[in-house]
């Protein structure tokens, strides 16, 4: 979506909130959001992956300034693909960040450029997923600036919905989640929907993530958030339309549902003695397997997640080698998907 010439990419909807001089930045439209289970609602209002896009007019200063509830935010900016060494700490009262495009990426040679899935002068301030900051609200912008064109930005999309372990709940910035890094290795844009503790394949998600055109290909994460409060048999029918429903509104994008990634149920003596984990994988196998739509394929997450190695010390949570790691497995299964 676009607002004062700025794209706030993976957005839903800037929403006016009672007492608050800012409008609070959701990834989700309020009409979607509010469909969800009570957890997820508070999720779609951390702004995981979302990034406020623009390009400064030459010698122009652009400031833009923001708030946050629940806790401090960290906000990174990058220009195009790089990244600053600069970070701000966004707080309850309104902060406001200064950028000025670096003299030196003006001068890249053309022959470099042509490489690059980000024009290096589109100012890219990335805002934090729900353990890295709070809700996020946009006060407004200064400085002559505009929108990002089609040309500087990556030319196909990749949407992923999951749990904590998609919004990117360890590593130490939005750039580390495994979402972040298998976009880049496929030179695409990242589209994170990740539910940290409430991806409960709610059908709103389903409908609203099958409605949705901006996309050419989704990874389906489900769901570790499940194990305990739903049974085997609801959880399959929950995953059941979650990938139809996407699958069947988008006939010519790949549909990629993923089995629960290993954790410590798995790992720990007498954490899993029932195999209640595998349970729920041969669920979502079979689901997959018995799909009528042929952009369904299924990918294994102990094949994406194939070591224990870089996870965090509650051997659930993957780290900042982790996610790497995942990042790279999972576009090598993608990118002969898109081609």
């Amino acid at each position: 979506m676009q607002h004062d010439s700025i794209q706030f990419h993976n957005a839903g909807e800037l929403r006016d909130v009672d007492d608050h001089g800012g409008r609070r930045v959701q990834r989700v439209p309020e009409a979607v959001r509010t469909d969800l289970n009570d957890g997820a609602q508070t999720r779609m209002c951390h702004p995981a992956g979302v990034e406020l896009r623009f390009v400064p007019d030459p010698g122009e200063t652009v400031s833009v300034t923001l708030s946050t509830d629940v806790r401090e935010s960290i906000v990174r900016p990058f220009w195009g693909p790089f990244q600053s060494d600069e970070e701000y700490v966004v707080g309850a009262e309104p902060t406001t960040i200064e950028v000025e495009f670096p003299e030196k990426l003006g001068r890249i040679r053309d022959d470099h450029r042509a490489g690059l899935d980000y024009a290096p002068e589109v100012c890219r301030l990335r805002l934090p997923g729900e353990h890295r900051g709070g809700h996020v609200y946009y006060h407004g912008a200064a400085g002559a600036r505009r929108p990002p064109r089609d040309d500087e930005l990556p030319d196909r999309r990749y949407l992923a919905y999951g749990t904590s372990i998609t919004e990117g709940e360890a590593p130490l910035g939005e750039h580390l989640t495994y979402v972040s890094q298998a976009a880049t290795r496929l030179r695409a844009d990242p589209i994170n929907l990740g539910s940290c503790g409430t991806a409960f394949c709610d059908a709103a998600i389903a409908d609203h993530i099958a409605a949705r055109d901006d996309w050419d290909v989704a990874t389906l994460a489900v769901s570790v958030n499940m194990v305990d409060r739903f049974s085997v048999a609801e959880f399959r029918e929950r995953a059941d339309y979650l990938v139809n429903t996407v699958a069947a509104e988008n006939p010519g994008k790949p549909v990629v549902p993923v089995t629960i990634y290993p954790n410590a149920r798995d790992v720990c003596a007498g954490s899993d003695e029932d195999g209640r984990c595998e349970q729920f994988r041969d669920a979502l196998r079979d689901v997959a397997a018995a799909s009528e739509h042929d952009n369904v394929h299924l990918r294994e997450g102990r094949e994406i997640l194939d070591r224990l190695q870089g996870l965090t010390l509650d051997l659930v949570h993957p780290g900042d080698d982790a996610m790497i790691r995942m990042g790279e497995n999972l576009a090598a299964e993608l990118d002969p998907l898109l081609d």
